[in-house]
């Protein structure tokens, strides 16, 4: 699927969507390119790093809609506009609704901060999905990067990295450690496989094949 294109939905820092455009600016997207960067959120800094890249920021503001399923019409009507192939939530703040899994069927990607099916679904973000495991006592935590499905946090897993929890850690050396460590080596590579054609579904199994 050469020039897969590829629209990243963002909603704050972008530190996921910097590997990605540090992955496209190696060549290591698998012909994938990000064509659009999409913000749930003014002045998102996320815009800034797409800008300083080159490529197209859009912003739909969730606020300017009145449910999450106005907002999800919205944007699957701006992703088909821009002939979006290919979708990657990296911080997204927003549940979209079933409208988005329909139009783009294993064809969204979200990174979570935890190794599914742990620590994970409706409330588990940022720093609080850190701050659980940290109260749970887990030894090792990590990221996930799965396809979404209308379940929160529950479509199939594409791939899982661990990371190790320091007797020391806080919420936020944690939250830094897995970002370095699994969140940004796991979503371009998961992006990568895609774009090559790689990947396979059947029920909650992906499949890899080989190059």
């Amino acid at each position: 699927m050469k020039n897969t294109r590829i629209a990243v939905l963002v909603s704050g820092g972008g530190t996921n969507l910097q590997a990605l455009i540090d992955a496209q600016q190696r060549g290591e997207l698998g012909g994938g390119v990000i064509a659009a960067v999409i913000s749930t959120k003014e002045g998102a800094y996320a815009l800034e790093r797409a800008a300083k890249a080159g490529i197209p920021g859009y912003v739909l503001p969730r606020k300017s809609y009145d449910s999450n399923q106005s907002m999800t019409v919205a944007m699957v009507e701006k992703l088909r506009e821009l002939d979006i192939q290919l979708v990657v939530l990296a911080g997204c703040m927003v549940i979209f609704t079933e409208e988005l899994t329909s139009a783009y069927p294993n064809a969204i990607m979200n990174v979570h901060p935890a190794l599914i099916p742990v620590f994970c679904g409706k409330g588990f973000y940022g720093l609080h999905v850190h701050e659980a495991a940290l109260a749970y006592g887990v030894k090792l935590s990590g990221a996930t990067v799965h396809f979404v499905s209308p379940e929160c946090d529950g479509g199939p897993i594409i791939a899982q990295k661990a990371v190790p929890v320091l007797e020391n850690d806080t919420p936020e050396t944690l939250q830094k450690r897995i970002m370095e460590e699994a969140e940004w080596i796991l979503l371009p590579h998961a992006v990568k496989l895609f774009c090559e054609g790689r990947l396979s579904v059947n029920g909650r199994i992906v499949s890899i094949k080989e190059n």
